[in-house]
């Protein structure tokens, strides 16, 4: 299958005080080979990539060559073979072999001319320094990094205290500098973080006990890896899986306590496709059904109490298909076909006492943190709204609010699609 390339689009810039109309294109390229002169690109993915999503491995591909696409799948943050009960079982196993050959035989479906498993995992360390894998990687021009646990891939490709690049990393990393496509969903969207890449936890927990270094067998405590990840995007930390688990809340807390300034949270079965990923022209498309959260924390301010931790003033943006968004600047541009939206509801927004989508709640709300905000852009009766944590102890308070700058994007004339710049503040309550 070969995808054409997006034609050129308007877009809208939105910046503080001011919406303005720009002429731009979709930042998808559209030549059919990977070009040496420039820096390539990445496809992130918020984890549950359906099989079915020709928009996003239709992306992949073309930006891997079109129909000479040939990907290296990797799958080494799966457990591998030796690990899995059922991995003699085609129809039930669950390791890196067998996701390998599940991810290469739908990309080939989906027009790639060539997908090969690349054969890495914590059971074959050792042979991500093999010249043999190295010569596979070299043949490629593109690679998917898949699903699992972040940890092993850092297990896998990172050697020592001083995290130097395996044979194997150096040349992904060299083909990427030459205008590879390297693309990963959920765990393999998290590994092209830099400093403080997350490794696991839960928001509630998050705001109330705060961050820490390291990996934890807690599912809860949110952790993270001071060094980071593989590095590959570096102008704000990564989450995945953001809307369907919460996780906003532990978002923001890990950004604050160790000084980030901005977070990508990656919702599933949508990419962020970053091109010219490091450098001053760095800029991000927003591909698939849902979306992508821009948490700004420039302004934010945290403090802690006898109550416990709060934060003041962080921004929220919630980007969708075909949205764009340049990193230097920090200014989104919504696209065409969307329109600024004139809110017109007089109902209230509706009280919402899961705002993170709590796991110990069996009957909390998916997607609680966007519907808040998306009710609260669409009606005029109030200019801010406020949602709980399910759990106490104390309970945190998110409000919403309609700050100066605050825009709403709309392809219906009534339903919010595009949010920028709502003002977010989470205060504790004992």
């Amino acid at each position: 299958m070969r995808v054409p390339p997006a034609p050129a689009r308007r877009t809208v810039l939105v910046g503080a005080l001011a919406v303005a109309l720009l002429t731009g294109t979709s930042g998808a390229h559209a030549e059919p080979r990977p070009d040496p002169t420039r820096t390539g690109s990445l496809v992130l993915i918020g984890g549950a990539l359906k099989e079915n999503n020709t928009q996003v491995y239709g992306e992949i591909i073309k930006r891997a060559g079109g129909p000479e696409a040939r990907i290296g799948v990797i799958t080494a943050a799966s457990v591998p073979e030796s690990q899995d009960p059922h991995a003699g079982d085609p129809d039930r196993c669950s390791n890196s072999a067998c996701n390998g050959a599940y991810y290469a035989d739908v990309f080939k479906r989906h027009g790639a001319a060539d997908a090969q498993w690349i054969p890495l995992d914590i059971d074959h360390v050792a042979d991500a320094d093999s010249d043999a894998v190295v010569a596979q990687v070299e043949s490629m021009t593109g690679f998917f990094f898949g699903g699992g646990d972040q940890y092993r891939y850092v297990t896998t490709f990172l050697r020592g205290d001083g995290r130097k690049d395996s044979k194997v990393l150096a040349a992904i990393r060299a083909k990427l500098a030459r205008g590879a496509v390297v693309a990963g969903s959920s765990a393999g969207a998290q590994i092209a973080s830099g400093p403080h890449m997350v490794t696991g936890g839960e928001s509630y927990e998050g705001l109330r006990d705060g961050s820490a270094p390291g990996y934890f067998d807690d599912p809860t405590r949110l952790g993270h890896l001071p060094h980071g990840g593989f590095g590959f995007l570096r102008s704000g930390l990564v989450d995945t899986h953001t809307g369907a688990y919460g996780r906003e809340g532990r978002a923001l807390r890990l950004a604050s306590d160790t000084g980030h300034d901005r977070v990508y949270g990656l919702e599933e079965n949508t990419a962020l496709v970053v091109d010219r990923p490091g450098s001053d022209r760095e800029h991000l498309t927003v591909l698939g059904p849902n979306g992508v959260a821009v948490l700004d924390l420039r302004d934010a301010r945290a403090h802690d109490s006898a109550n416990g931790w709060a934060l003041r003033r962080a921004r929220y943006s919630h980007l969708t298909d075909g949205d764009r968004y340049d990193a230097r600047t920090w200014t989104p541009r919504v696209a065409s076909g969307k329109r600024p939206l004139t809110p017109t509801g007089t109902t209230p927004v509706p009280a919402n006492t899961d705002v993170f989508h709590s796991t110990a709640n069996p009957d909390g709300t998916p997607y609680s943190f966007l519907t808040t905000a998306r009710a609260l852009a669409a009606t005029r009766a109030q200019d801010s709204a406020t949602a709980t944590t399910f759990e106490t102890g104390p309970r945190f308070t998110v409000t919403f609010t309609k700050a100066p700058g605050f825009a709403a994007f709309t392809d219906d004339a009534t339903t919010p699609r595009t949010l920028v710049d709502l003002r977010i503040d989470i205060a504790p309550q004992r």
